[in-house]
């Protein structure tokens, strides 16, 4: 199988968490990808996934798999035995809701942070997306307010249990992690009052399929790269 992906960006850093904590590292070829240089929008990228977006699996038969969570889906059920996205109909449920939650309250308003209040990706990339319209960076501060109250909102549930969708480590704990380390490269940093979310993130990045795999030494070299 092939990953299309950067190391470091939040979406890839979550198929790679999810690859190292299935013991599959061995069985995937990396295929990077320039984001900075706009290589996902090219013709030849955009036939593997037309959304334009990281990371894309590929199988060997040659199928493609976009979205990071279609992607959890099919790694964690290859070997029949799911710990990522829940095996009883509750926890499935619980799993899938507190995964949505991550996505709509904090990594995809990181994302739009990042992209109209930041100097996103540069810009050669901008050339691909409408990022000249009245208002926008307003828009992307206010997106970056969302973030921080969704970050608060994920203290209160660390607060009350160990992890993001209950007693264990799962896919919308990697989600909140991979939003976490993306919103820091980006300047949002965890509110001063969200202690538990910030002794959960330390403890989450200490785990052995997240330490050194997430890659957030690459992300906070383009960050610099980018003047962030």
């Amino acid at each position: 199988m092939k990953i299309y992906d950067r190391p470091g960006f939040p979406n890839p850093a979550r198929i790679r968490i999810v690859l190292a904590e299935k013991g599959l590292d061995s069985q995937i070829e990396f295929v990077p990808i320039d984001l900075i240089g706009a290589e996902h929008k090219s013709h030849a990228f955009l036939q593997k996934n037309p959304s334009g977006v990281l990371p894309v699996l590929e199988l060997d038969d040659g199928t493609f798999i976009s979205e990071s969570t279609a992607i959890t889906e099919y790694l964690d059920h290859l070997d029949g035995h799911p710990t990522l996205t829940g095996t009883t109909p509750k926890q499935r449920g619980l799993i899938h809701m507190m995964q949505r939650r991550a996505e709509a309250e904090l990594i995809d308003p990181v994302g739009e942070y990042f992209h109209h209040a930041t100097p996103g990706l540069g810009a050669k990339l901008q050339a691909f997306k409408s990022l000249d319209w009245s208002g926008r960076a307003d828009w992307g501060r206010r997106q970056g307010e969302r973030a921080r109250a969704g970050m608060i909102y994920f203290n209160g549930v660390l607060e009350r249990q160990p992890y993001v969708a209950g007693d264990a480590f799962s896919m919308p704990d990697i989600t909140v992690f991979a939003g976490l380390m993306f919103a820091e490269a980006a300047g949002l940093t965890i509110p001063d009052n969200s202690a538990a979310l910030a002794a959960w993130r330390t403890r989450v990045a200490d785990l052995p399929s997240v330490k050194n795999r997430s890659g957030q030494a690459f992300l906070a070299d383009d960050a610099r790269r980018l003047g962030l």
